[in-house]
């Protein structure tokens, strides 16, 4: 039973990458997009994988903590330090990704989020000052933070160093 929780884990980091190697995409491409069309299609691109990307997360989280309780993995120090960090990665986009992403929507005139709720779009700022916000560095750092940060995730996964 527990190759069959860790398939499923695996199953859902897949996804989880799957989907969210579009917003990855998105972030290098948008830095050098100037186009408004192209800036807008690559925008409404990123969001259309947050159900895949949400249910890989979700699958990833039951799946590892049902593999933590099978193999009594939650007396270890490892388990504990993917976990935390896990939810240190997803606060750290929220807090540093999600708003650079929810003003450049606005900017582009489409739909945008804030304060948790769906805006109307609003007319679109000038080429200059959309050129401006996308050479912002915040997408980047967002992808690097994400991917270093899985990556220490797999290493305490496959080393179990504590």
């Amino acid at each position: 039973m527990y190759e069959i929780v860790v398939f499923l884990h695996v199953v859902g980091v897949f996804l989880f990458l799957v989907a969210h190697g579009a917003s990855n995409a998105v972030a290098f491409a948008l830095r050098k997009e100037r186009n408004m069309e192209r800036v807008r299609a690559l925008l409404m691109l990123s969001p259309s994988t947050f159900g895949m990307m949400y249910g890989g997360l979700l699958l990833i989280l039951l799946s590892g903590i049902t593999g933590g309780f099978m193999q009594s993995y939650w007396a270890q120090g490892w388990i504990w330090a993917s976990l935390a960090l896990l939810i240190v990665i997803v606060v750290a986009m929220s807090v540093y990704v999600t708003p650079y992403y929810g003003n450049l929507r606005k900017a582009a005139g489409l739909p945008f989020m804030e304060k948790m709720k769906m805006q109307s779009p609003q007319p679109s700022a000038s080429d200059a000052e959309l050129a401006q916000m996308l050479e912002s560095p915040r997408a980047i750092h967002g992808a690097l933070i994400g991917w270093a940060g899985l990556l220490v995730i797999l290493w305490l996964m496959m080393f179990k160093p504590f």
